[in-house]
């Protein structure tokens, strides 16, 4: 894989495809008022929103390859590979680009927020999909903190303004992810059956034996979503994150096993435990007691 651009600071992009530049680590773009412009595949070592009305088909994102032309907003973090790599073509595209870099919100409520803002670490096919009226409120605060950034930066209150504007941006994408959520499991998602699915067949399979308890992290590439998505579409659905859900699974597992007469020593063996203590201990921590006081009660 070549690199075209390395946005190591927020203008680079901005320099590249000629548009304006207005303050020294933050950068907003409007497409329609640049014209043409070439592809480029990027490493982006600042924050950055992209919010336009059709992606170019291939486009890279993350560790996967974006193959939709609808219209959406994708967000990357310091270190992704972002973009398609420059094939000659030039296309002129519309929507908005903010890009901001690590200085300015050092120390600010946006940094002490940044865990909050799980869309940073999203895959492609978990784009967040806009409806005509948030296209409308983020166009319209991207147009004001450009209004802004064009003051001169002697103006009092500048930068806590246009960190502001920036908050507000991240806090409206965070509020249409979740309306995103909603829809999803409202329209009867099967992920929550494909995640009950995916944990029946690792036991089935007896990945277990040598890859020990099931992780967040594979289930989620089972059902071919990033982590941090699965994690928010499953606390949403649940109020529960998917590594809880995990150890209720193999505490339920672990109550049918125990029942059916098995050591202690072999139950463990058989979820995936290394050591039979370990076992003894999470099944404590979830139920209260540990699995010879369950088998003895349940024998009353």
């Amino acid at each position: 894989m070549t690199i075209d651009l390395y946005i190591n600071e927020a203008n680079d992009y901005a320099q590249d495809i000629g548009a304006p530049i207005y303050h020294p680590h933050v950068s907003v773009i409007h497409y329609d008022e640049v014209g043409e412009i070439r592809h480029t595949l990027n490493r982006i070592s600042c924050y950055g929103i992209f919010m336009q009305e059709e992606f170019p088909e291939g486009l890279t994102y993350g560790i996967g390859t974006y193959h939709e032309g609808d219209g959406s907003l994708m967000a990357y973090s310091p270190g992704q590979i972002c973009g398609k790599l420059d094939d000659g073509t030039r296309r002129q595209y519309h929507g908005w680009v903010l890009l901001f870099d690590n200085e300015l919100i050092q120390g600010s409520l946006i940094e002490q927020k940044l865990d909050d803002y799980q869309f940073f670490s999203y895959h492609s096919n978990e784009a967040l999909i806009l409806t005509p009226e948030e296209k409308d409120v983020l166009s319209q605060l991207m147009a004001n903190l450009r209004r802004e950034l064009e003051t001169q930066s002697q103006s009092f209150g500048h930068n806590e303004i246009i960190r502001n504007y920036i908050l507000l941006v991240l806090d409206y994408c965070n509020r249409f992810y979740y309306r995103q959520f909603k829809e999803m499991t409202a329209a009867g998602s099967d992920i929550l059956s494909r995640f009950q699915q995916v944990l029946t067949d690792y036991y089935t399979r007896g990945m277990q034996k040598t890859n020990g308890l099931p992780s967040v992290k594979y289930c989620a590439s089972e059902l071919c979503l990033s982590p941090s998505y699965f994690g928010d579409i499953i606390r949403d659905a649940l109020g529960e994150s998917p590594k809880d859900y995990i150890r209720n699974f193999v505490v339920m597992r672990a109550k049918n096993l125990i029942l059916s007469g098995k050591t202690i020593d072999r139950v463990a063996e058989e979820l995936g435990f290394e050591y039979p203590q370990h076992f003894s201990r999470m099944f404590k921590n979830a139920t209260g007691q540990t699995p010879r006081q369950f088998f003895d009660r349940q024998r009353k």
